[in-house]
């Protein structure tokens, strides 16, 4: 038997209460500091932004320290609190958080909920990021653009709670299950980038050629379009088909497609100047340039040798408020002429080439996704207790 299993045995054999969150814990609102307040040396602070980005699940100090007069009118947290960004773009990341467990109190930003409590600061915060936790926060946020969870609200969630020493022991088995998989994860991720450079040198050398070699204006070989506005309000959580606008990632989803499946787009505005690749039909929007209909090409190979003259793209978009890219840049590309099956055979090598770097079900990063869903799992079963009867 392990410890914990001796533990569970000894202290809690019927089951573990559940408490709603407001039941032992005190949650009220951050302050209302904001980014220009930040100084070099100062009141040690929290801004809610940088909860999703730069904190992890704990922290002993802050990265930024906000001036005397801003601290004056700030509210604070004290050691063990929990301090969580309750305003956010998107659901995944409302309600993310941090235990502060730095000796000092520290001012909080607006759009926080600040937790004080009497548990273990480590349990609650593992707990916060569980699957369990995220079922519950769903049901409580609301709104389009900005999703929020409002404190009031928070004090419904309810939490395993098991005797102290309990929750000392999974925050001991979580802590070193968190060393590993995350030394195990920069290993891989390490891999990963050596083998991304190593993908990108031989893809260059692959689609480079002399001079002997034909080549032809990207213009006068595809139909180079334009997608078509859509906005946010009709899109669809349940729509069929992905929406690509202003980046490589899909804006939402639609019940219509204006694209052919296998089709390279290149965003225009925005993310201006990446190269996409879709292998399904979809919706270009109107800051996508598709190609479609290539006499002779195939039209892998021309995201391929895209993808090559990334950099000169990039250099060539206008920076402004929305950066953007002329159309003329892309249609003026002069890509060279190779026999049909030589085209297949490099989009052939270079496929699986890319599929080791990049594709989630292979290579490296199948791993480091293995890793991921590994610890979840893990961490989730731990957090996981049978309910003691009232």
């Amino acid at each position: 038997m392990s410890r914990l299993e001796a533990l569970i045995a000894e202290l809690c054999p019927d089951g573990v209460e559940y408490k709603a969150l407001g039941d032992f814990a005190t949650i009220t609102r951050g302050g209302n500091f904001q980014k220009k307040d930040f100084t070099q040396i100062g009141v040690p602070c929290i801004h809610y932004g940088q909860i999703y980005t730069r904190y992890g699940l704990f922290a002993y100090q802050t990265i930024t320290n906000i001036n005397q007069e801003a601290a004056s009118k700030s509210k604070f947290a004290s050691q063990n609190d929990i301090i969580m960004a309750v305003t956010s773009e998107n659901i995944e990341d409302v309600c993310k958080s941090v235990a502060w467990l730095g000796s000092d109190s520290i001012a909080v930003s607006g759009h926080t909920a600040i937790i004080s409590h009497n548990q273990n600061p480590k349990y609650l915060s593992y707990y916060f990021y569980s699957s369990m936790f995220s079922a519950q926060k769903v049901k409580l946020a609301h709104g389009t653009k900005v999703i929020e969870v409002t404190p009031g609200k928070l004090k419904n969630i309810r939490i395993p709670l098991p005797p102290l020493p309990v929750q000392q022991e999974i925050v001991r088995i979580l802590d070193n299950f968190t060393e590993l998989t995350a030394e195990l994860t920069a290993e891989l991720t390490a891999e990963l980038t050596a083998r991304k450079k190593q993908y990108e040198y031989y893809r260059n050398r692959l689609l480079t050629f002399g001079e002997n070699v034909p080549r032809a204006k990207l213009v006068d070989i595809a139909d180079i379009s334009r997608g078509v506005r859509v906005v946010k309000k009709q899109l669809r959580p349940d729509g069929a088909y992905p929406v690509y606008q202003n980046c490589l990632a899909p804006m939402g989803y639609f019940d219509k497609y204006n694209c052919d499946a296998n089709a390279t787009y290149v965003i225009s505005a925005g993310a201006a100047g990446e190269v996409g690749f879709c292998d399904k039909d979809f919706w270009a929007a109107d800051d996508c340039l598709v190609f479609s209909n290539p006499n002779g090409i195939i039209n892998k190979y021309i995201y391929y040798f895209l993808m090559t003259k990334q950099d000169f793209i990039r250099s060539n978009v206008r920076k402004a408020s929305i950066p953007r890219l002329s159309r003329m840049v892309i249609e003026n590309l002069k890509i060279p002429l190779l026999a049909l099956d030589e085209q297949a055979r490099i989009v052939a090598i270079l496929d699986r080439f890319d599929a080791l770097c990049n594709d989630l079900t292979s290579g490296i990063p199948a791993e480091i996704e293995a890793r991921r869903k590994q610890y979840e799992y893990y961490r989730d079963k731990l957090l996981t207790f049978k309910e003691a009867s009232a």
